[in-house]
C-alpha cells in the first residue's frame, strides 16, 4: 500500500511513549491506525508472553491488521519471520513513537542500522 492513501496500521515496540529499540524484549507494542496518510488513533497491546516468539508476534500483528512494522534493533531471525509473511519492516528508527509514525508517513523517517546482532541486557534481539 502506498503511504498516504487508504487505511493501514503501523506497529512498533513501545516503552513509555517511545519506540522501544529492543524489539525482542518489548512487552508491549503500539498500533497506529492510519487513514489517508494521517494517524487517527492508536492502541497499546501487550506482548509480554510473546518475547522472542517469532510466530506468536507475527500472528499478533496479523490479527491486529498491521501492514508495517517500525523497529529500532531487530535480529535477523525475527526480521526474516516478519518479512516472510508479508510485513513491511523498517529498522533503525528511534524516538517518540508518534513522531516516528508521522515521519514514516511523510517520508521523513530517519533510520540508522539495519538490524541488531549483539546481546543487550542479557537478551539477544530476535
Amino acid at each position: 500500500m502506498k503511504k498516504g492513501f487508504g487505511v493501514m496500521k503501523i506497529a512498533m515496540p513501545y516503552n513509555h511513549g517511545r519506540l522501544n529499540e529492543h524489539f525482542g524484549i518489548s512487552q508491549e507494542f503500539v498500533v497506529f491506525n492510519v487513514e489517508d496518510g494521517k494517524i487517527n488513533g492508536k492502541q497499546v497491546i501487550s506482548s509480554s508472553t510473546l518475547q522472542h516468539n517469532h510466530g506468536g508476534l507475527a500472528d499478533l500483528f496479523t490479527r491486529e491488521g498491521v501492514k508495517v512494522i517500525i523497529a529500532g534493533g531487530i535480529g535477523p531471525p525475527m526480521l526474516n519471520a516478519l518479512q516472510s509473511v508479508g510485513f513491511e519492516v523498517v529498522t533503525g528508527a528511534s524516538g517518540d513513537a508518534e513522531k516516528v509514525a508521522s515521519d514514516f508517513l511523510s517520508g521523513q523517517l530517519a533510520t540508522s542500522s539495519i538490524g541488531c546482532n549483539h546481546a543487550c541486557d542479557g537478551h539477544e534481539h530476535l
